[in-house]
């Protein structure tokens, strides 16, 4: 079987593992935790390195990090996976840490995706980090605050990385194409704006980011020269970009979040960008549908009524013709939705009464709002002194409705925004003649 060119070289490892970096020196990004100065690299110089946890997205560094730490620290570094082991493993490779221990070994215990090992799984870590077994090192991509046994978060520090800047990519690219280690060697030739282009695609993901780079090199024009890298390769190789999300974890709810405040600012631009990147990384269009039918209440309520109805109708038509045609369905519900006048009146009301009614003592019905379709209903009152408002020539009466302990409270105070402007008029003149009735 014939041979690649790498597999020719000995370089048959993925070319991510071959670049590892070894020191902090070589480690690109997270400069706010690791450039001169900062907290997490003076812990590391002096050798005071506590349990803590990586928070970031895939392919920042977390392992890497974590093994640079324990180089420099000369601990004993051992890699745990949530995904290939369970409690049994983690139990044995506690014995040994233990035992390392006092031989004066420090034992750095990474633990990656950590997340996926549930609470009660995670409090086996407790005693082993209280007693200074190990030095615990998690890494995970999801909040810690929702995903992290409290009882061990609040021994742990976090630490957040970033999703590494285009430059960081492209000055990682380049070295792996200079590198010895990396595609050196070759003689790869690529441009620099296509080396921009993959660090584009790639999203802040250095794995994403050098795997592309070994693709082209690997598809790339071979002649006497070297290797040659073309934009039509690169295009060939790249596709169409994948978009990070989950729909059961953070990001979901941050990208939600950015496209109900992107509309509540009124700023279509951003908030048809949040809708894109929700739809384009595969969410479902009616679970979007179902947040511009909220919106329309909570942001825009009386102030455009019309509202509540589009947004309705949008989702309506996102269930009739479903995906892809019904993505600029949405976009025209986010366009209205944003544009359309603001007020959260009946939020802000419904939230008073909510209030009310969960902390003060269930009020009895008046007796006159009661129904009576018994007699022994009627022997009780109730019923009794009703006013119907249809028998007045005004079509209203000065009957109270709330009870007795919470009369007189105003919970709809409308704004002059829109077309709510008619019903704060509207309800002025209500107030106002039933207080003239009263007196």
């Amino acid at each position: 079987m014939q041979q690649s060119l790498f597999d020719q070289k000995g370089l048959s490892q993925p070319l991510a593992d071959r670049l590892r970096p070894q020191t902090l020196e070589d480690y690109v990004g997270q400069e706010h935790l690791l450039g001169p100065g900062k907290v997490l690299r003076q812990m590391i110089e002096q050798d005071e390195v506590p349990s803590m946890i990586f928070w970031g997205p895939p392919g920042v560094g977390k392992t890497t990090l974590a093994r640079i730490i324990a180089r420099h620290t000369k601990a004993e570094f051992v890699n745990f996976s949530a995904v290939t082991s369970g409690i049994k493993e983690l139990r044995q490779v506690m014995a040994q840490a233990e035992t390392t221990r006092l031989l004066g070994q420090k034992t750095i215990l990474f633990i990656d995706e950590i997340h996926r090992f549930n609470k009660a799984q995670q409090d086996a870590f407790l005693p082993y980090v209280e007693k200074g077994s190990i030095i615990l090192i998690g890494a995970t991509t999801e909040n810690p605050s929702f995903e992290i046994n409290s009882a061990l978060l609040s021994r742990c520090k976090v630490f957040v990385l970033q999703a590494l800047s285009g430059e960081d990519l492209v000055k990682m690219l380049q070295r792996a194409v200079a590198s010895p280690k990396g595609l050196g060697e070759q003689n790869v030739h690529i441009d620099t704006a296509l080396l921009e282009k993959i660090a584009l695609f790639a999203n802040g993901d250095a794995r994403v980011a050098l795997n592309t780079l070994e693709m082209v090199a690997l598809n790339g024009e071979k002649t006497q020269e070297g290797v040659f890298v073309t934009e039509d390769i690169l295009n060939q190789c790249i596709g169409q970009r994948s978009l990070l999300y989950d729909k059961n974890g953070e990001e979901h709810y941050n990208l939600i979040s950015a496209l109900h405040k992107s509309m509540r600012n009124s700023d279509p631009d951003a908030a048809m960008y949040w809708l894109a990147r929700m739809l384009e990384a595969g969410e479902d269009p009616l679970y979007v549908a179902r947040r511009l039918i909220r919106f329309a209440s909570e942001d825009i309520g009386l102030a455009d009524s019309r509202a509540l109805s589009l947004a309705v109708e949008a989702y309506q038509a996102c269930h009739f013709i479903g995906v892809p045609e019904c993505n600029v369905i949405l976009a025209q519900a986010v366009v209205y939705l944003s544009l359309a006048p603001r007020s959260n009146a009946l939020y802000v009301g419904y939230e008073r009464a909510k209030r009310d009614a969960l902390e003060q003592l269930a009020q009895p019905v008046p007796l006159h709002l009661r129904n009576s379709p018994t007699q022994l209903m009627r022997e009780l009152h109730y019923g009794e002194g009703y006013q119907y408002a249809h028998d007045t020539q005004e079509k209203l009466t000065d009957m109270e409705c709330l009870p007795e302990s919470l009369r007189g409270k105003r919970y709809y105070n409308p704004t002059e925004q829109g077309l709510e402007k008619r019903f704060k008029e509207r309800l002025e003149q209500i107030r106002e003649w039933k207080k003239h009735r009263k007196t």
